[in-house]
């Protein structure tokens, strides 16, 4: 077979698998997980053979229209290059990993099946867009996964929770999605086409009458997709969704499609200097913001979402500065990490029964418990950190590299600006990166009081998942070398300067939680005292089982889990900012004021002007029409007298009335 047509079939066989087990789920379930796995593992091995041959060389295209569209023709397209074979290949591993792990984690669910085929029709749209030649055939995977996020993070809709989360992120990412589709529209009427290629010349040629209006309308669309400031809210509630949701969004589909898009058509953003600008400035408060709260979150889940968020604004403050093969390079790096934590936070959740830290740090033993989990989470959080030689100590770096190339004005085409913007903000960010993951893992896994709960060994499932993970967590950024002709990008080697001043600081911000630790740990005494309420709580509501707190995702010891840990460091360090950054810095509060509130208060009155205004006339009509009618009943009585009389005082005074009126015609 020909590259593009194994291409073609990489996101082919998903969505036969997703068809095939919706149809398939209720009449033969034994087949419903083999329809979920081998699509997915054979996708994975396609994408892996069409890199290979791809290769990193000139990019490969494949185009036939349809049918004839108008003006701008409409072509189911291939582009195969550098970028988008790798990532390619990141979304089917991922995915063939979630559904691996899923089989296991959600063994009980009775929705498995539109679960998993969900997840397949998922991992079928995003390779839609990865591969995509043409940018309405790529719009079509981007909204697929936009519906079927909407129906995997609400999976539990029996909670309010999920329900409000999935309703949230449908929304908001089609809030972004609005400007989005203008600028798409934008973007072909000045190339003249709707093809990637078309584009790209047309962008080199000068062509493009309005670059910053259409990069901004496109970026709007980015930030909705890939959670940057301010449409990011959405992500850290997405979180009731299943936990092998979270690593799938997280770390392969929906958020990384928008920097892959930006990747792909950054020439028409680096046409706008003004855009490049706007992207940055949006990259570093994303990258700071999400910092913050990242530091004060309690549930497990949260934080790593908020994780996500950050580390996508590296990728987007290196697409700010022009170097698409770093922001790239960062997505593979960090989709291959985050996935492995969010899985590592499943079975860590399913030991314990709760997703809250201040629960979890109440336990001891997890380390035993969950030896697979201890060391696979601890991988990732290094990688996560960008500790050398975890893979997220290059892919990070290069990022830096890049914008100190620009700060430094060694870049044509990123103003200094973005480069400083970026630079600045990134290694604040990587201080806060360490100092979260550190407080995640102390809490996590340095817990003292009750034993953890002992469930036995997890399944091979999802622990075999986790050290399959950890391999490219590990060694992944040591293929940096190697990834210069892939990603079209000759910085991504780290230099000493980024190295040291990278590195440095992401010691400095976990010593400095650590040290917060020690202190309030000594300070709580030998043995924090909730952790007796705790265990006498669990065992007077046997009732609350770890399955039920898994799938609600509730705390299953109540109010003694919620109630602040002691020893928690992200207080300490945050200080009167930790009940600030807890809640987002009130971004959801300021949404509902500007934009819930006045639909709301619009929706009420067109109520009220329905209930009081149109229903009065209606009723009004059908009253005197009931009056008319009554009258018009009584003076039916069947008497001919009565008649008689009526109609001859009808005469009478018609009769006046005609004099009346010809005396004053006479006298005028």
């Amino acid at each position: 077979m020909t590259t593009t047509t194994l291409a073609v079939l990489v996101p082919l066989l998903p969505f036969l698998g997703a068809v095939a087990g919706l149809l398939l789920g209720r009449t033969a379930p034994g087949f419903v997980r083999p329809l979920a796995v081998l699509p997915a593992l054979a996708a994975a091995a396609l994408a892996v053979t069409v890199a290979v041959r791809q290769g990193g060389g000139e990019p490969l295209d494949a185009a036939t229209q349809l049918t004839p569209t108008g003006s701008v023709p409409i072509e189911l397209a291939l582009h195969l290059d550098g970028f988008a074979v790798l990532v390619a290949v990141l979304v089917t591993v991922v995915a063939s990993c979630v559904q691996i792990y899923s089989t296991a984690y959600l063994r009980d669910d009775p929705r498995y099946p539109s679960y998993a085929a969900l997840v397949s029709l998922f991992t079928a749209a995003m390779l839609l867009v990865v591969y995509s030649g043409d940018l309405m055939v790529l719009l079509v995977g981007w909204e697929i996964m936009g519906i079927c996020s909407y129906f995997l993070v609400g999976h539990y809709w029996e909670t309010p929770e999920a329900r409000t989360a999935s309703l949230k992120a449908f929304l908001v990412t089609k809030l972004g999605d609005v400007p989005f589709l203008i600028g798409l529209f934008a973007l072909a009427t000045d190339a003249g086409t709707f093809r990637i290629t078309g584009i790209l010349d047309a962008v080199a040629a000068g062509s493009l009458d309005h670059p910053t209006l259409v990069a901004l309308l496109l970026l709007a669309g980015v930030a909705g997709k890939s959670a940057q400031f301010p449409l990011h809210t959405w992500l850290p509630d997405a979180m009731a969704g299943p936990t092998p949701v979270s690593a799938l969004i997280h770390a392969a589909t929906m958020v990384a499609a928008g920097i892959y898009f930006v990747a792909r058509l950054l020439p028409v953003f680096a046409a706008s200097a003004a855009a490049l600008v706007v992207l940055a400035v949006m990259a570093a408060v994303t990258m700071v913001g999400s910092g913050l709260a990242a530091l004060a979150q309690d549930d497990i889940k949260r934080v790593l979402a908020y994780s996500t968020i950050g580390q996508l604004g590296y990728m987007a403050g290196a697409l700010a500065v022009a170097d698409r093969g770093s922001a790239v390079f960062h997505l593979l790096t960090h989709g291959a990490f985050k996935a492995l934590l969010f899985l590592a936070a499943g079975v860590v959740i399913h030991a314990a029964g709760t997703n809250s830290l201040a629960a979890i740090s109440r336990m001891s033993g997890l380390t035993r418990r969950i030896p697979d989990a201890y060391w696979t989470m601890t991988v990732a959080l290094l990688a996560l950190v960008a500790i050398p030689p975890f893979s997220g100590f290059f892919s990070k770096e290069a990022v830096l590299v890049a914008a100190e190339h620009t700060a430094l004005g060694d870049s044509a085409t990123a103003p200094v600006a973005a480069g400083w913007t970026v630079l600045v903000s990134g290694l604040l960010a990587a201080l806060l990166t360490a100092a979260y993951a550190t407080r995640l893992w102390l809490l996590t896994f340095r817990g003292r009081g009750d034993q953890a709960p002992d469930h036995g060994r997890e399944p091979l499932a999802m622990t075999g998942v986790l050290w399959l993970l950890a391999i490219p967590s590990l060694g992944l950024g040591l293929t940096y070398g190697l990834a210069d002709g892939w990603l079209d990008s000759h910085s991504l080697a780290p230099t000493l300067t980024t190295a040291v001043l990278g590195t440095g600081v992401a010691l400095i911000g976990g010593l400095l939680t650590y040290g917060a630790w020690r202190s309030l740990r000594q300070r709580a005494g030998a043995v924090p005292a909730p952790a007796t309420a705790l265990a006498a709580h669990r065992d007077a509501t046997p009732s609350v089982t770890e399955a039920e707190a898994v799938a609600t995702h509730a705390p299953a010891y109540g109010s003694v889990a919620s109630a602040p840990d002691p020893t928690d460091p992200g207080r300490l360090l945050l200080g009167p900012l930790h009940r600030h950054a807890a809640s987002g810095f009130h971004l959801d509060a300021v949404y509902h004021a500007l934009f819930v509130r006045p639909v709301l208060a619009g929706a009420e009155l067109v109520r009220f002007l329905d209930r009081e205004v149109v229903d009065t006339y209606v009723r009004g009509a059908a009253s005197g029409t009931r009056g008319l009618g009554w009258l018009v009943r009584r003076a039916q009585t069947g008497n001919v007298q009565t008649y008689l009389g009526a109609l001859l005082a009808g005469t009478v005074v018609l009769a006046i009335a005609a004099v009346v009126l010809s005396n004053v015609n006479a006298g005028s």
